[in-house]
Order: structure tokens, then sequence, then C-alpha cells
């Protein structure tokens, strides 16, 4: 019994060295993080720490079921000096594994605000020029491979203080073949299986009860960590292969039946029609040009109220009908796109394009308007395949896509992620004008994602602030300048109407545009020449109303399906919808509520309380009972129609 003891105890010993490194690697992240955790004193965090350790024990005993298996094996020769080398080697295989991962989020946290999920080996499987930008990442956060490399080095370290246990006598026969648990339970086969079983049953009980997360009904999730704290600083009681093991393989989303059919109807229902009260365009058709700007947050505009980083915008904003309370419904490009172009909201863990419903029907910009005579093209100069908008656009509807090898000049390359924004935008204004109108034209810029490089010649040029984006926002700002000096000579531009926006917002240094509102902040933008689209609107709009109110100011008389709402009718209630760290978030006027799937968890006045400090649950009743039944319907509306193949009217 002893001597079974000590292998139990040896095994637990080791697991204890890799769990060391969860709470180092939290810490590590809250002091890369810190902005966006402010508020958090080190009382909370310590308690965030301790609390954490539940979800850190369980992916921990995920990630080494393997060293778990081999180190309780009952035979003679896991004594062996090569033995306990393979054993040794698949500890720092797993364990570094699981470092690196942790680490990863140290600075990839900044630009989606939630641990790395399953979604990130999509993106690699999708052609998003992993092998081309890995070199680049080492180079900008080489401190990061450091870390990891040293908390390896430390665990190894750790790891060859503890020794096997070793019998001090041989057995024979039967008892050689389970002598790891040879103690006084009687001689034989029998006893020594009846040992080896009783011990290792109660260990691998125990173990499996850790990587529950306990003894309730269901296993943890990343949900149950706003058991502890509020939504905001989710992240930092999780673990990132916590968050990857969760989300692996993970969604299928399940039917929510918070209403009956006919009272969710009454609620919301995504069935849109032209409404009389829009903004009317011209009874001819008008051509559509929409381009979503890569990371372009409210905050780097004029729109922001701090130093404004895009003139040339800020002045077309002043010729244009502006929302300047506006959401992305997502963090990720691959998530905004669907949200711009088919006012699909990224509701789930997964964007819809790498999802398992991607191959659904659904209605977008390019297939209403193709039904009435519209030609399309989609535009964006990175390398074809990446995060598969080639793939998105064809489904989408787009008769054409142009990148990379369109293009077909390496000279223009940017050596990261494809053609700069300012040779890239006049290919496209001289592609459009070859364009049978009315055409639709969508464009997705690039040169303002990291690792944030300008051209050499326009280096002294802009200057940039605080983050390294900015000074290529400045240089994105210029190339969309001299796209419209070119395409504002064009026959077709007096009669096209023109949408900016974001794909999502970008990183910040500031404390409000990085919380859970400021960072889903976008501009949108409705531009047409001479026309009365013009003022600031300071209702609630989202992405995904983008479509609705395109086809409405072109009065589209067919009724089609989308999640969004018309922007332009002024007899609508505007809102926002989005998704992160498993909690849905609704914000309509000046109000933001979280909601867990099951019960909401924090209602927040965002305008008065722009820190989410003051969460005010029950304080409001009837406006959060208001909001959440609003949320509710909109989720059981997407689920369902997500998995019945529901996306077309």
């Amino acid at each position: 019994m002893k001597q079974s003891l000590k292998e139990i105890q040896l095994l637990l010993i080791r697991l204890s060295i890799a769990l060391l490194t969860y709470p180092v690697c939290k810490i590590l992240f809250f002091i890369f993080n810190h902005s966006y955790f402010a508020d958090v004193s080190f009382g909370n965090f310590l308690s965030i720490l301790f609390f954490g350790l539940r979800f850190d024990i369980s992916a921990l005993i995920l990630m080494n079921v393997p060293f778990i298996i081999l180190h309780i094996v009952p035979f003679d020769f896991t004594r062996k000096r090569w033995y306990q080398l393979i054993l040794k080697t698949v500890f720092l295989i797993v364990n570094s594994i699981s470092i690196l991962a942790n680490c990863v989020d140290f600075e990839y946290y900044k630009y989606t605000l939630k641990h790395t999920t399953a979604d990130f080996f999509d993106l690699i499987g999708l052609g998003s020029d992993i092998s081309t930008m890995m070199p680049q990442y080492i180079k900008d956060f080489w401190y990061v491979i450091l870390i990891w490399i040293a908390l390896t080095v430390f665990i190894s370290w750790l790891y060859n203080k503890t020794k096997a246990a070793h019998p001090k006598s041989s057995s024979t026969g039967g008892e050689r073949i389970f002598s790891m648990f040879s103690f006084p339970l009687g001689k034989g086969w029998g006893s020594a299986l009846a040992s080896w079983l009783i011990f290792n049953s109660a260990l691998i009980g125990i173990l499996i009860i850790g990587f529950r997360g306990g003894l309730q009904l269901r296993p943890i999730m990343p949900i149950n960590a706003s058991e502890y704290v509020d939504a905001k600083n989710i992240p930092l009681i999780l673990n990132t292969p916590f968050s990857i093991i969760k989300s692996f393989g993970l969604e299928e989303l399940e039917e929510k039946k918070y209403f009956s059919d006919e009272e969710l109807k009454k609620i919301y229902n995504p069935i849109r029609q032209s409404s009389n009260d829009s903004i009317q365009g011209s009874k001819s058709p008008i051509n559509v040009f929409v381009i979503i700007m890569e990371s372009f947050s409210k905050e780097y505009t004029s729109l922001g109220k701090r130093k404004s980083y895009t003139p040339f915008l800020d002045s077309l904003m002043n010729e244009s009908l502006v929302f300047d309370n506006a959401f992305a419904n997502g963090k990720k490009s691959i998530e905004g796109i669907p949200a711009v172009l088919s006012g699909t909201p990224a509701l789930m863990n997964e964007s819809f394009i790498t999802s398992s419903y991607c191959s659904n029907r659904f209605n977008s910009l390019p297939n209403t308007l193709k039904q009435k005579g519209y030609s399309s093209a989609f535009f964006h100069g990175g390398t074809n395949g990446t995060m598969g908008f080639d793939a998105y656009s064809g489904s989408a509807g787009f008769d054409k896509y142009f990148g990379r090898i369109e293009y077909n000049n390496e000279n223009d390359y940017d050596g990261e992620w494809g053609i700069w924004d300012e040779p890239f935008f006049q290919y496209i204004e001289k592609n459009t004008s070859q364009m049978k109108e009315p055409f639709l034209a969508a464009v997705f810029t690039l040169s303002s994602h990291h690792s944030y490089q300008i051209p050499e010649k326009y280096k002294n040029q802009f200057k940039g602030g605080e983050h390294p984006i900015l000074k290529s926002v400045q240089y994105a700002d210029y190339s969309l300048k001299k796209f419209f000096e070119s395409a504002s000579k064009e026959k077709w531009f007096d009669n096209t109407l023109f949408v900016i926006t974001a794909d999502h917002a970008g990183p910040s240094t500031d404390i409000f545009y990085s919380n859970n509102a400021g960072s889903f902040e976008v501009p949108i933008i409705f531009y047409r020449h001479n026309s009365s689209l013009k003022g600031v609107n300071h209702k609630t709009t989202e992405q995904i109303d983008i479509m609705p109110s395109v086809l409405n100011y072109l009065n589209y008389e067919s009724t089609y399906f989308s999640f969004g709402n018309n922007a332009l009718d002024s007899t609508q209630t505007g809102f926002a919808v989005n998704y992160i760290n498993d909690v849905y978030q609704l914000f309509q006027g000046d109000y933001l509520l979280q909601f867990d799937g099951n019960k909401t968890i924090a209602f927040y006045n965002f305008k008065t309380d722009s820190l989410l400090k003051n969460n005010f649950l029950g304080k409001e009743a009837e406006k959060q009972k208001e909001m959440e039944t609003k949320l509710k319907a909109i989720v059981q509306t997407y689920n369902h129609a997500m998995i019945n193949n529901k996306m077309t009217e």
C-alpha cells in the first residue's frame, strides 16, 4: 500500500508542477492586458486566481491524459530509465503546448478580447497566411516566445526534482504484472489486480471530478466563469487551453424555446420588406459600393471624441449620413464580413464562414440585388483563400472575386498580407468602371492589419500615435482619399450609394474602447454625392443593419431574410447585438444587457457608466425585462434559422 500511495503521490506532484504554470500565465496575461481590466483590484485578482483553479484543473487533466495513462500502467518496465524518459518527454510536450496557448493570448487577446478558441485552427485551414505571418509575429512578440521557453525549462527543472518510486523487493509470477501496487492484501494475481483497480479507480474518479469541474450535473463550460466575476472579467478566470478544448467541435447550436412561434413573431421577425418611412433613393437603379475598412474603430475617427487619425473620412462624414452609435457584430474580420454583406451576426464562438452551418442558404446583398439585374464583385487584396473570403463571396452570390492573384503585380505586395491599400484601391476603381451598371462592389482593405506596416515612401508622412495601428490607419485613410479622387471623375460616381464601415474595432490603449461596450464601436456611414443623405443619427445601429438599410434605400420591393433592421426607418427603435466570452450582449439606447443564455447577468447604463462598473441588475426591472425579452427572441430566432437552414425568405 505504501508503494502504491507513493506512485499516486508522485503523479499528483508532477501534475501540480504543470498546474503551477496556469496561474503564472494568468498573472502575466493580467500584466500584459491590464488596461482592459483596470477596475480589478489586487484582492479581486487573488480571488480570480483561486476560483480560476477550477478551470485550470479541468484543462490540466484533459491535456495530460496521455501522461496520466502512461504513468499508471502496471508493468515492471515503467521503472526503466528509457520509460521514465518517455514519460518526461510526453509531460513536457503536452504541457509546453498548454503554456504556449496561454502565452499566445498575452498579445492576441488585444485583437479579439477573448481567449483563443478552436476556430483559430479553422483559420489556419482556410489559408490565413499563417506561414507568411508567423515570422513577423515572432519578430514583433519575441518576448512571448522567451516567456514560453522559460516556463517550459522551469517545469522541466522541477520535474527532474521528482523521482519515481522503486520497490525494495521484486515480485514473482502474476504479482509482477501488478507490482506497482504490490501491498499486503494477500498474495496472487487476484489480490494484486484488486489492489490496482481499487487505487486507480479512486484516482481516476478524482480526476474525472476535476475535469468536470465538480459534481454538478453538467461539466463546466466557459460561461460558468460568470458565477465568479462580471462578464467583462471572464477572460481573467479562464485559460486558453480550456477555451480551445471546450470550443473544439462544439458549435452545434441548440434550439431555444423561450417563446411559442406565435409569440416569437410578435417580438422579433427577421422577414424584412421596404418601409414607406425610409429615406428613399432614386426610382432608377443606383449602384452600391460597400467599403469595409480593416480595424477602423470609431475611436480613430472624429466620432471617437479623441484625436482623429482619419482626416479624409472625417471630411467625408460632413457630407454623409453618419450613425455615431454603431456597433460591430463580432471581433474578427471573418465575423464582420457576413454581418455587413448578409446581415448575419456572430452569435456563436465560431464564425458563420467556418461553422457547420456555412453551407446554409442565406440572403445577402449580392444575391438579392442579382434579382434586380445587378452585377457584383468582391475585392480584397489579400492572398486568395485568406480566411475563406473567396469561398464566402461565391456562396453569397458575388459574380467575381478580385484578390492578390487577379491583381498580378507583386511589386505592390506588402510582404505579409497582400497588396497595399493605395494601389489596390486604384485597381478597384479601374475594374469597377468596367462593370455593367447597376453594380454592387464590396471592398475589404488590409493595410491597417497587424503588423501595421506602410510603404517605405510614406514612413515620414504618417506619424501615427500611441498604438502602432494608428500609422497604418492614417495610410489607409489616405488610400481611401486617393480612391475617391479617382472615382469622383467616373460617370457612375454620382449614381452610387457608398457605405463605409469597419470589419471590427481595432486595438486601443483607451480604457473605454477596451471594454465590452467601446471595443465594439465602429463608424457606419452612408454617402451619396449631392443627395439628402446628410447629418448625424444617434440611433443605435449595427453592422447587420447595413443590408436592410441599403435595400430599403433602393426601394427593393421583395421580402427577404435579415437579422438586422432598416436603420433609415425613423419609426424603428435601433439596437445592436453581439456575443463575447459566451455572453450575449444587447445595446439599446443608453443600456447594455448581458445574458448567459439562461438569465441576465448584468445590466448597465453605459452612457453614464462608460467603464461598466455599476451593475444595476434588477433596479430598472421594466427596461431590463423589455431588453431581455428582445434578446431571447433574437437568440431563439438565430439558433432556429441556423439549425434548420431557414435563413432565406
